[in-house]
């Protein structure tokens, strides 16, 4: 999968990439980034990006022209690239749609700044993607969340089958509880049934929390989630000791 951005400060990718998970994908093979500079896409002497918006108002706002001159310089390569604006207003990321955009060759995020960009520029990108309703400074932060929502997907990146699988969010559920040594800290102890060594209960155990976490933090998810007859008795039990509590 080849991965490029475009942003206005190349060097805030510099780290970032070439740590932990990001950095052995690369190795692997199983990605490629691209760190474009929007001002590499100018005309004039002093690689302009920004200008006062129409109307007055605080703030700038990026220039169409270096980012639309950015897009289909890529497209020229590559006609089938997925060019994604990060946007407030944009279709909100979830695990679904990590999936979906995981499953495409080339993506080019745009990453905004300032106030915003031209509103002109939504008829040249293919859609718009949040991560959230809230303010932040840019579209690097959401950029790089996108890259390592997406690269973890790649097929042999994380590792051994299942890796994915289990994790929150995934089967619809919060994941369940992990521990590790040692035993007891500080009076706090692991859960004895996951030193028992029957696997099956252990299973069962792990699928009750994770319906335990979800229902108390996240009750949201129950709505969507893919349940089984067993897991709504546990539910309808754990909701009748919650309300007597």
């Amino acid at each position: 999968m080849l991965i490029e951005l475009l942003t206005l400060f190349p060097d805030f990718f510099s780290s970032p990439l070439s740590q932990s998970m990001l950095q052995r994908a690369q190795s692997q093979g199983a990605v490629e980034f691209r760190i474009l500079n929007l001002r590499d896409f100018t005309e004039d002497r002093h690689r302009v990006v920004d200008d006062r918006p129409f109307g007055g108002g605080p703030g700038m706002v990026l220039k169409i022209e270096p980012l639309v001159r950015a897009i289909r310089a890529v497209r020229d390569q590559d006609p089938e690239v997925r060019v994604i604006l990060l946007s407030p207003r944009g279709f909100l990321l979830t695990q679904d749609k990590a999936k979906e955009l995981a499953e495409l060759k080339h993506l080019l995020l745009i990453c905004g700044h300032y106030e915003g960009v031209d509103d002109r520029l939504r008829f040249f990108v293919d859609t718009e993607l949040s991560i959230g309703d809230y303010i932040l400074t840019g579209g690097e932060t959401p950029a790089l969340v996108v890259v390592d929502a997406l690269t973890r997907l790649l097929p042999g990146v994380l590792g051994g089958e299942g890796a994915v699988e289990e994790e929150s969010f995934e089967t619809g559920l919060l994941e369940y509880p992990h521990y590790t040594r040692p035993r007891d800290f500080e009076g706090h102890e692991a859960p004895e049934i996951l030193l028992s060594g029957d696997h099956q209960r252990i299973a069962r155990w792990r699928r009750e929390e994770a319906l335990r976490r979800t229902a108390e933090q996240r009750p949201d998810l129950l709505e969507k989630a893919v349940l089984e007859d067993e897991d709504r008795e546990f539910l309808a039990t754990l909701t009748d000791s919650l309300q007597k509590d």
